[in-house]
């Protein structure tokens, strides 16, 4: 019988689990809505949609950006090993790099760095690199991942940064030094996700690739997924495939060639 875990869930930071288990152990949640406007979006449609908005908001457990800040600097010195250890994910509830959101964000990257904490952003913003932030951020750039959202459908999420614009972002910053990582997710059509793989060759260092919630693919989309996976074998690159495109697929992860093929357990930064 397995020990059970014991989960935290704080204000600002709490263990995900689900899909959203699959991109990290531990992660940051400051806002709720956004203005990206994702037609896809699983928080404006989901359990988050009474709350939701075009326009990211502080969390109202939070009196203000101060008040949030404190919460979170409490609450990662609560769960300092296991941060150390795991990193910290921002974010699931909101982007975390837009204009209304990415100061308390870089502010949360430097207090968890001046911990020995390592961060992963997740965003579909490209106009943050000349936030004046960014040249303190470069010579702690060993221990900050940036991940970009890449469907390769700008007309799906309006609000946010096209794709391009996106790719050409995630290549400045593995320039300077960051490890970078692409969200192939959701897979909206296989041909899209596979040229966004194809884009960014050389310059992202792990790609997680998961389906699209509540979408029905047919049988020909499994076929165009087995012929992905074919690629897949043979580009260079890291890969995660998430939970739903295993099922998809109907295969063994085990089966996968661990050079290429990685688990949920995997650290980008070792």
């Amino acid at each position: 019988m397995e020990k059970s875990v014991k989960r935290f869930n704080g204000n600002a930071i709490y263990n995900p689990s689900g899909k959203a288990g699959e991109y990290a152990a531990w992660a940051c949640n400051f806002f709720t809505g956004c203005s990206n406007d994702c037609e896809y979006c699983y928080c404006k449609k989901g359990f988050l949609a009474k709350v939701w908005s075009d326009k990211a908001q502080l969390k109202k457990c939070f009196k203000d950006r101060d008040h949030a800040l404190e919460v979170f600097t409490r609450e990662i010195d609560a769960n300092l090993e296991a941060l150390q250890a795991s990193g910290l994910f921002f974010t699931f509830t909101s982007d975390p790099m837009l204009q209304e959101t990415r100061d308390l964000t870089l502010e949360a990257i430097f207090t968890a760095n001046s911990r020995g904490i390592p961060v992963q952003i997740l965003t579909k913003r490209a106009d943050f690199l000349d936030h004046q932030s960014m040249k303190a951020l470069k010579l702690i750039a060993g221990s900050i991942a940036w991940g970009f959202t890449l469907t390769g459908h700008d007309e799906l999420e309006p609000g946010a940064s096209s794709n391009i614009e996106r790719l050409h972002a995630m290549k400045r910053l593995h320039d300077w030094g960051f490890k970078t990582f692409a969200s192939i997710e959701p897979v909206v059509d296989f041909a899209s996700a596979f040229s966004m793989i194809n884009l960014s060759l050389g310059y992202c260092d792990l790609y997680k690739i998961g389906l699209m919630s509540g979408k029905r693919y047919n049988a020909q989309e499994r076929s165009e997924a087995h012929f992905l996976l074919d690629m897949l074998k043979e580009a260079p690159g890291r890969y995660y495939l998430k939970d739903s495109l295993i099922k998809f697929l109907e295969i063994d992860r085990a089966d996968l060639p661990a050079d290429k093929f990685v688990s949920v357990e995997f650290n980008i930064f070792k």
